[in-house]
């Protein structure tokens, strides 16, 4: 009976069938295995066998696999599991998640046979050591070393080498060669002798599996959050939340529960929001777990990548994977424990292209199909955390105090509006943050400075007429960054030099306008000349080793202030910082957004935690034009309950997440009538189905990117409904849609609970 295969191929395309050729080399393909396909004339691609079947396809001409990848399968149930739940979820294809899941080298294409075969991952080798048979005992080994210590004195002690390992005097293991100080001529020597024999075998990592773990000493009050996580696990609770401020010790924590999961050869997977930024996590975590720690996330070569999830997927256990949101993906099929670390970040949500997915949600996915437990910690958790834990879903902890002897930040909230009308403003300081700077310095202290705005100035206006230059491409105002003397917009990468004249009134009169962390570099040089500053934003991290140098230099005292935007709020323990300055609060709650108050109040409490995480008390100030401000009163208090209470009341009464979902559909059209007109047309047919639910086309704040206009409808599902039925509705209505001429060019993202 003719076998098919239902293949998904890397394409924003649902499974095709191609038939299984007949042979004895095809009885062993299963589900899960890769294969090269022929799709369309000439194009040649990976593809995941998702099932077999033999019922004939309705098609005149079946095309055949082309052959197996691997002699493995590539993916086992669940990893199947979670794809389809992905796919179903965040509604897209299996083939967009194929593309976001694997890494590129093992899903090669090509052109041609011979291209694809080019393309195709081949593992790197290296050259093993073993024993010869009559050598494999360390006494004779040894003897003989000391035989011919004098004539040969560099072989005898190589051979004295040899004797101590244990693997090799039992016959049991391999050395690599690259682990001998010898050169080529002594290897030879002993290989022409009949010591050894040398062999050229895939390279594997040297793993030590030991599991006495020497953990740091717990709190008493980290002890009692220890054993809640387990009575949660043991009540059934298969989520838990743990809320620590900031310096409370969550790290101590994890690694307890860390070391008991891998003793009992179960793999942990801990999820950081961005791998780059988190270097003194993974140092730490290695010096407890040594070779056990694998990092997983893009900084990595793609060689890099492909070899730790084929190594992964032939793992017997133990493995302790720190990673960014793709780490999700890799097969740790022992997984007993699971880590969101920070889980409020917005960094965990997929933005840019299907499937947009939440790795916090997809974690707890998929801990739950390997019946693993997720543990989700933060200072500032995301109020749909807190909500399922205050509703009893999830288990929660609360630890309040700092480890050790470490005090919490005095928060000073300085006003920016009193302080100009005193004249105590300079540049972009208020007197009392210029004071608290200068009084850290003498006491050779450190200092952070918080700006969420990169660049020299977000724009440029002409003084006379008022002209501002724009991207041609983008509805925005183009930043200007004083470093190259250029103009750049930050959505499509369009730059433009700083005109010298105005185009409008030919004034010569341009000023920059407002601030980023650029300019806040160079006013803080001016103020404090004797200081050492450097910065961290996006533009002065451009890669893993630029970003290395900027922190190990401020974490070894050879930088006195540290100015940057969101990426030196997270993950960071300096114990010399004594002040942290957030220089424009307001910025970050005046987002035209209904997360902007818990973020504002997320992301200053987070970078107010940088302060003080020693025995000395630090000090925070905020500045802001509205002192008076709910949020800032809350973070001002460190009232995260307060804050939360008020949120949640906002959302009940609009009916927005915790208390619903959210589907947001994105339209975009090079013409703007024609966009305009399909996306009325859209609104209308929902309407129809979902009624009131339904809000918009509306514009976003940036309504033109990439020469492309945008317009936006939500969908609304409040709790109670099922959220599947309203997928399924939609896309049945999306489907219909489409039929219609103005949808002909229109490009619609879907995205599942944005964040």
């Amino acid at each position: 009976m003719p076998l098919y295969a239902d293949i998904v191929l890397p394409l924003a395309q649902p499974a095709y069938c191609f038939s299984v050729p007949d042979g004895a080399e095809w009885e062993a393909l299963g589900v899960g295995d890769a294969v090269a396909v022929q799709f369309g004339q000439r194009n040649i691609y990976t593809g995941i066998v998702w099932r077999l079947h033999s019922e004939p396809p309705h098609l005149r001409r079946i095309k055949p696999i082309g052959r197996r990848l691997y002699d493995r399968p590539l993916l086992d149930a669940k990893q199947m599991q979670l794809w389809e739940w992905m796919a179903d979820y965040y509604m897209c294809t299996l083939g967009e998640v194929m593309r976001q899941a694997l890494p590129s080298l093992i899903k090669p294409r090509g052109r041609s046979v011979e291209e694809f075969s080019m393309q195709e991952f081949r593992p790197r080798t290296e050259k093993y050591i073993s024993l010869c048979e009559g050598w494999r005992s360390a006494e004779r080994l040894q003897q003989e070393a000391c035989r011919i210590e004098r004539r040969a004195p560099r072989r005898s002690a190589l051979l004295s080498v040899l004797a101590s390992n244990k693997d090799l005097t039992s016959g049991a293991g391999l050395l690599p060669r690259r682990l001998l100080d010898c050169d080529a001529a002594q290897i030879a020597a002993l290989c022409k002798g009949g010591y050894i024999d040398v062999v050229e075998r895939e390279r594997t990592a040297e793993r030590d599996m030991d599991s006495h773990f020497i953990l740091p000493q717990l709190t008493s009050a980290q002890e009692r959050v220890v054993e809640e996580i387990r009575a949660s696990r043991r009540e059934g609770r298969g989520v838990h939340l743990l809320r620590g401020v900031t310096g409370s010790g969550k790290t101590e924590i994890y690694m307890t529960l860390m070391a008991e999961t891998l003793s009992r050869g179960g793999d942990v997977l801990l999820l950081v929001p961005e791998i780059a930024l988190t270097g003194q996590l993974i140092e730490r975590l290695e010096r407890v777990f040594g070779s056990r720690v694998s990092a997983y996330h893009s900084k990595l070569t793609m060689l890099r990548r492909t070899e730790t999830f084929l190594r992964l997927a032939h793992s017997s256990g133990g493995e302790l994977v720190v990673g960014a949101r793709s780490a999700l993906f890799l097969p740790l099929r022992h997984l007993q424990l699971v880590i969101v670390d920070e889980e409020h970040d917005s960094s965990y949500k997929q933005s840019d292209s299907a499937p947009r997915y939440q790795g916090r949600d997809t974690a707890i996915v998929l801990a739950s199909l390997y019946g693993a437990q997720t543990l989700l910690g933060s200072a500032t958790p995301s109020l749909e955390s807190y909500a399922n834990a205050e509703w009893g879903k999830y288990g929660y902890s609360l630890l309040a105090e700092r480890y050790g002897d470490a005090r919490e930040p005095r928060i000073i909230i300085s006003d920016t509006m009193r302080s100009v009308k005193r004249g105590e403003r300079r540049t972009h300081f208020n007197q009392v943050l210029i004071n608290a700077i200068g009084s850290a310095l003498e006491r050779g202290e450190q200092v952070m400075l918080f700006q969420n705005r990169r660049g020299f100035a977000p724009y440029v206006q002409c003084s006379g007429c008022g002209w501002t230059p724009r991207c041609p491409n983008c509805n925005v105002t183009l930043t200007h960054h004083r470093s190259t003397e250029r103009m750049e917009c930050h959505y499509c990468g369009h730059t433009a030099i700083v005109p010298r004249f105005c185009p409008q009134c030919e004034t010569a009169d341009l000023k920059g306008m407002g601030f980023g962390t650029e300019r806040i570099e160079e006013a803080v040089a001016t103020l404090f000349p004797s200081a050492r500053v450097a910065r961290l934003d996006r533009d002065t991290s451009t890669s893993e080793s630029a970003y290395n140098r900027i922190i190990r230099s401020f974490e070894s005292g050879q930088t006195d202030i540290l100015v940057g935007t969101q990426m030196i709020t997270k993950g960071f323990d300096f114990g010399r910082v004594a002040v942290v300055g957030v220089l424009n609060a307001d910025n970050l709650l005046l987002s035209p957004d209904f997360r902007s108050s818990e973020r504002a109040y997320q992301l200053m409490t987070q970078v107010a935690g940088r302060a003080g995480r020693r025995q000395s008390e630090g000090v925070v100030i905020v500045q802001t034009s509205e002192p008076e401000n709910q949020t800032i009163g809350f973070v001002a208090r460190g009232d995260y309950e307060a804050m939360a209470r008020v949120e949640l009341a906002d959302r009940h009464a609009f009916c927005y997440p915790p208390y619903s979902h959210i589907i947001q559909l994105t339209l975009r059209e090079r013409d703007q009538q024609t966009l305009r007109r399909a996306a009325a047309h859209l609104a209308e047919r929902l309407r129809t189905r979902f009624g009131a639910r339904v809000a918009g086309p509306v514009a976003p704040p940036i309504d033109r990117i990439r020469g492309e206009y945008i317009l936006r409808l939500m969908l609304k599902v409040e709790n109670g409904r099922s959220l599947k039925r309203a997928r399924e509705l939609l896309r049945e209505e999306l489907h219909e849609a489409e039929k219609s001429a103005d949808f002909k060019r229109i490009i619609i993202s879907i995205d599942v609970d944005p964040q």
